[in-house]
């Protein structure tokens, strides 16, 4: 019966490193598909584009929001 704080397993490190990747995939996703990098989302799924692309980077902004934010942190901030 410690009081201590439990480990998570994964290093602090690591979870920072994960959350900028995941953040520059999905920004980077929605960019491409904003320029028309896939093409079978062209003609009349041209709306399809433009609405999984704005979705994917207000996504990443989000979690960007989160990260840098500390409120991703589960371990981070809890004095008890």
């Amino acid at each position: 019966m410690s009081n201590g704080k439990k480990s998570s397993g994964t290093p602090q490190t690591m979870r920072n490193l994960f959350g900028i990747i995941m953040i520059l995939v999905y920004v980077g996703v929605g960019i491409l598909f904003f320029i028309g990098y896939f093409p079978w989302f062209s003609g009349s799924w041209e709306w399809a584009r433009w609405t999984i692309g704005g979705l994917l980077v207000a996504y990443g902004l989000f979690r960007a929001y989160r990260q840098f934010s500390g409120l991703d942190d589960p371990y981070g901030s809890n004095n008890e």
